[in-house]
């Protein structure tokens, strides 16, 4: 088998099953690629940058090393919302309400966290004397006004407002939420049912892709590799399925020691489209279900399960949490910790635990019910079809 080469396969249907391989893999992945970012954005808050430091020790350039694949975990995050956003919208373009479906799918998805995300940061803010709560702004430079919360809910951070409450990662909220606009307006015209909707859903398309900043533009294909994949299915060795991780690991250190991983600019394109490819290569390969004996694969289904379920929250509230410890701990109000005291290590890794503990608290009554929120808004327009069973449960 490992001397064949590969059969590649198209699919009709995007494979959304809990119970393959891939399915696995994306869930565990979408929790790591959270915990990444939160790790990479509370060394960098906290620590001095390795850059033009005098002789680091040993543990933080590990330590650096480790949190320094948040660029490649944002990458992973539009691809793995291409495969599973993308994917499920194709999947159902036939069927009844299918695009009121989706819009309360994606304003649900983003809203139910949002939110009371943003609500956090005002409480914090207020707390921090970053605002005066006795004081409302309208402004549309102010990051905690009530224009930047209302533009940030509709993706317009870095266009017409700040991103709110000095939360940065926001940036790649605004992409999400375009790209949720983008892919329908894009599809329609070639499954429209009348040449009306067609030509509307074209030149909508065309004006809101003029009217989007570059950055989220650029990446946009980045999203479309996941959906074209999602239809791709590879019969592979194991061996093969090896080739692939290795090749994967390899690329991602490589960048990692050398490539830009700043932000998702026209100069990593090139590269994060390099380190797409084999990742959508590896999921395409795994495509085949998972051995329900294997004590691995029920673990790894356990972990999956529970990191993916408030993936969203922690990349959404781990800043604003952040924001909070620092406050609350006194050496990191002016200043950063020293990156040659092992001691300060210990001091990263308890607010680090701080945050995921306090981003899955924060979830339980608000991310976790993304689907009872769904189901309710949609049996009042929809009716009893526009609801989604409990079995086939997969927040998206």
């Amino acid at each position: 088998m490992s001397s064949r080469l590969p059969q590649f396969r198209l699919l009709s249907q995007t494979n959304l099953s809990q119970d393959y391989n891939h399915s696995v893999l994306i869930a565990v992945l979408r929790g790591l690629a959270a915990f990444e970012v939160a790790a990479a954005h509370l060394r960098a808050q906290i620590f001095p940058g390795l850059k033009g430091m005098q002789d680091p020790t040993l543990w933080y350039q590990a330590l650096a090393f480790f949190t320094g694949f948040a660029h490649q975990a944002v990458v992973v995050f539009f691809l793995l919302s291409g495969w599973l956003v993308g994917g499920s919208l194709l999947n159902k373009l036939h069927t009844r309400y299918v695009m009121r479906s989706y819009a309360v799918d994606r304003i649900t998805r983003l809203w139910i966290v949002l939110i009371p995300a943003f609500v956090l940061s005002l409480l914090i803010g207020a707390y921090t004397n970053a605002i005066d709560p006795n004081s409302v702004s309208f402004a549309s430079d102010n990051e905690y006004s009530i224009t930047s919360f209302l533009g940030n809910l509709f993706g317009l951070q870095d266009m017409a407002v700040p991103r709110f409450g000095d939360n940065f990662p926001l940036w790649s909220r605004a992409n999400e939420t375009w790209y949720y606009v983008l892919f329908p307006l894009l599809v329609v015209p070639f499954t429209g049912k009348s040449m009306f909707s067609r030509i509307a859903s074209a030149v909508l398309c065309l004006l809101v892709a003029l009217s989007l900043s570059g950055p989220i533009m650029l990446y946009f294909p980045i999203w479309l590799l996941g959906v074209a994949f999602s239809r791709l299915e590879i019969a592979a060795s194991k061996m093969q399925r090896w080739m692939i991780v290795c090749a994967l690991a390899s690329i991602a250190v490589y960048q990692r020691l050398t490539g830009n991983n700043d932000k998702l600019t026209d100069e990593t394109l090139v590269q994060d489209v390099i380190f797409s490819l084999p990742f959508l290569l590896l999921l395409a390969s795994l495509q085949f279900k998972t051995d329900a004996r294997s004590s691995a694969i029920l673990f790894a289904k356990r972990v999956g399960t529970l990191f993916a379920g408030f993936s969203f929250t922690l990349y959404v509230v781990h800043v604003p949490f952040l924001i909070l410890l620092r406050n609350v701990y006194p050496p990191l109000r002016d200043n950063r910790l020293s990156a040659h005291d092992l001691g300060n290590l210990l001091v990263y890794v308890a607010m680090l635990t701080a945050i995921l503990m306090l981003s899955y608290l924060f979830h339980l009554p608000f991310e976790a019910q993304t689907h009872r929120l769904r189901n309710w808004i949609k049996r009042r327009l929809m009716g009893a079809r526009g609801s989604q069973p409990e079995s086939a449960r997969q927040t998206v």
